[in-house]
């Protein structure tokens, strides 16, 4: 995979009464399922993220016949537990917002049921119920829903324009991981003391570290300087980036001999990275095909979770079928891969940039007519290409087939990402303002392309889950339940539409009636609130193993333990010397054990000193059919010894050593 600078130079880059009958035979379908309880089984709860972290468990792919009628009038089908069931006291306490009467949607467990209030007390959800709440502050939601505010992962800097039209789209986090950091350290503290809207989070962007070794956009790194850049990435982890972006079709320069020495830095970390794939059209030398092969393959090589910036501009277009089937067969393989997509049939870049390099026009099946300067009604012509190119200027291009936006849509590992934040000039892709209206508005509503749940999913839990697993503030975001961050979307779903354009990129979405960011009013009927600036930093964190834990007697045997979060932890090896047998599944990252077998002598090794104890998303499946999450250090797993007292084992603790025995 190991290209030359001239090769890459020389590739493109990267009648009436039947009606009635009809109508009445339809109403009289739904009553029937209505009363049956089944009137829309995707709205039952079901279980969370999936082994990979990307889709939503349960997602169903839309066929896109869904009638949009279904969106607007949900039947209240969800079990009980999906909602609270409040105290006496917890009735009796006026809490500071309360969201009354709303569609509450909440994309994890599949609530999807009108009538019900949400409470907000210092910043977090304390309460989903059909009971009536007192609040210092009412928001009447009838006939609006309730959802999480929307996290766009694929954002640039929360710059002091743009976050307002974030804001007025839905967007409560705005993570810039295509693009970032090279330097955290100054990065997070400059918009701490700005104070966005928005909470805020970024990649190290590799592109912009680089850049300190001056090597143009065909040259590749010297060893040495690929040395230099991995260190560096590692300190940047350390300072809290969510994971590594690339951006290949901009530096075609980059190769596999810089990139995979990210790649087993990013699995060692247990943290994504971000592709904007090498190329992104179907003409050879170097197609789609190449581009997803080649990030497959890193995902393969290395075991890192791999994201797919735009799969419909860059790796899918006129080939979105094969793409999409490459990456659901690699993900069926045991490999954690991601993608999104941003719901339009155009795409916009900088004149300037490699993806403009000579044959764009074949490569990407489009004349200069074709392109339009974003910020403007102009349309190009060759002598105006030229001249807007020398300016760097930003073009869109009507270059995206339809039926890849939807096809790539309706595939379950695909979340919503914008690609753009609105910068002064205006001269931004019409993304950046309207994004995620557009997504429900145009694509559930209008088109039936996806379920308005699933939809709510791609733009809030998904993004959470794809950076959660080392970033805990996420773990709270994306989610409408008890114990959750109050970041909020209230929208009108007969309302809610795009309205920027590429001429007009600025003019903010409409029918999204209120915005909470960590429990303050950011917009309601008034407008945009520029004095609620509550944005939070989201970062990386990592728990390393520490000197002096404490150890488990088990039986006739000792081993030590591992403190992670208040909680300790025994090497899964150890169950074999207990009468345990241990299976990995490498394809689902998971180990099943079955008790009644003869205990091994098993030697069980100690975890060196500032090892990182991860969240792999790795799960134990007891032979009673009960999971538990494990947790990662090095290439050994770790259970909780609370999982182990819940198999039968009786545990006392001593000191703060434990002892562990049959019952």
């Amino acid at each position: 995979m190991t290209y030359s600078r001239q090769k890459l130079r020389n590739r493109k880059f990267f009648p009436f009464m039947i009606v009635i009958a009809v109508v009445i035979i339809a109403g009289g379908i739904w009553a029937a399922k209505s009363l049956l309880g089944n009137a829309n089984p995707d709205r039952v709860s079901s279980s969370g993220p999936s082994a990979n972290g990307a889709a939503v468990g349960g997602e169903t792919q839309s066929t896109g016949n869904e009638p949009s009628a279904s969106a607007s009038n949900p039947a209240a089908v969800v079990e009980e537990s999906t909602i609270d069931q409040p105290t006496s006291s917890e009735l009796g306490k006026t809490y500071d917002v309360v969201i009354s009467n709303g569609r509450v949607i909440n994309p994890e467990t599949k609530l999807d049921q009108e009538g019900l209030n949400v409470a907000i007390q210092d910043g977090q959800i304390v309460l989903v119920t059909d009971q009536k709440l007192k609040g210092k502050r009412v928001i009447d939601a009838t006939g609006l829903v309730v959802a999480p505010g929307f996290i766009d992962n694929l954002s640039y800097d929360p710059n002091p324009v743009g976050v307002w039209n974030k804001i007025a789209d839905g967007v409560t986090s705005n993570i810039a991981m295509h693009g970032g950091t090279a330097s955290p350290e100054k990065w997070y503290p400059y918009y701490e003391r700005n104070k966005p809207p928005v909470h805020f989070g970024a990649s190290f962007f590799y592109t912009q570290a680089r850049n300190q070794f001056k090597l143009s956009r065909y040259d590749t790194a010297k060893p040495e300087q690929t040395q230099t850049l991995v260190d560096q990435a590692e300190k940047a982890l350390n300072n809290g980036v969510l994971g590594i972006s690339f951006s290949l079709e901009y530096v075609p320069g980059v190769n596999d001999k810089e990139i995979l020495p990210l790649m087993n830095l990013a699995h060692e970390y247990n943290v994504p990275v971000y592709f904007h794939a090498r190329y992104s059209d179907m003409e050879e030398p170097g197609t789609n095909i190449d581009a997803m092969n080649e990030l497959i393959g890193y995902a393969r090589a290395s075991g890192a979770a791999v994201h797919i910036d735009h799969i419909n501009s860059t790796g899918g277009t006129f080939s979105m079928t094969q793409s999409l089937k490459m990456v659901s067969d690699a993900i069926a393989e045991g490999l954690d891969i991601t993608s999104c997509i941003y719901p339009y049939d155009y795409w916009g870049t900088y004149l300037n940039s490699a993806r403009f390099d000579e044959g764009w026009q074949e490569r990407f099946r489009i004349t200069y007519k074709d392109l339009q300067i974003a910020g403007t009604k102009e349309r190009l012509t060759a002598e105006t290409f030229r001249k807007y190119q020398q300016q760097g200027k930003l073009a869109v291009a009507y270059a995206i087939p339809k039926q890849d936006v939807i096809d790539s849509l309706k595939a379950p590992y695909v979340m919503i990402g914008s690609d753009a934040i609105l910068e002064p000039g205006f001269n931004n892709h019409p993304r950046a303002s309207g994004t995620f209206a557009r997504t429900i508005g145009l694509y559930v509503r209008e088109q039936g392309v996806i379920s308005l749940s699933d939809a709510i999913a791609k733009m809030s839990l998904m993004p959470a889950q794809r950076l959660e697993k080392q970033a805990p503030a996420l773990q709270k975001k994306g989610r409408i339940a008890k114990g959750m961050d109050a970041d909020i979307v209230v929208f009108d779903y007969n309302k809610i539409s795009d309205k920027s354009t590429v001429d007009k990129p600025e003019i903010v979405s409409e029918g999204i009636e209120y915005v909470l960011v960590d429990g303050q009013v950011a917009l309601d009927e008034k407008g945009i609130h520029k004095d609620i600036r509550v944005g939070k930093p989201i970062k990386s964190e990592f728990l390393r193993v520490k000197a002096g834990s404490s150890t488990l007697a088990w039986d006739d045997s000792e081993v030590s333990l591992l403190e992670y979060r208040n909680a300790n932890y025994v090497d899964l090896e150890a169950l074999k010397a207990h009468g345990y047998t241990v299976k990995w599944d490498k394809i689902k990252h998971q180990a099943t054990v079955a008790s009644g077998a003869n205990a091994s002598k098993v030697d069980v090794p100690q975890p060196q000193v500032g090892e990182l104890m991860l969240e792999r998303g790795y799960q134990l499946v007891w032979d009673n059919g009960s999971t538990t999450e494990l947790l990662s250090v090095g290439n050994r797993n770790y259970v909780p010894v609370s999982a182990l007292k819940a198999q039968g084992w009786q545990l006392t603790k001593e000191d703060k050593n434990y002892k562990l025995a049959a019952a």
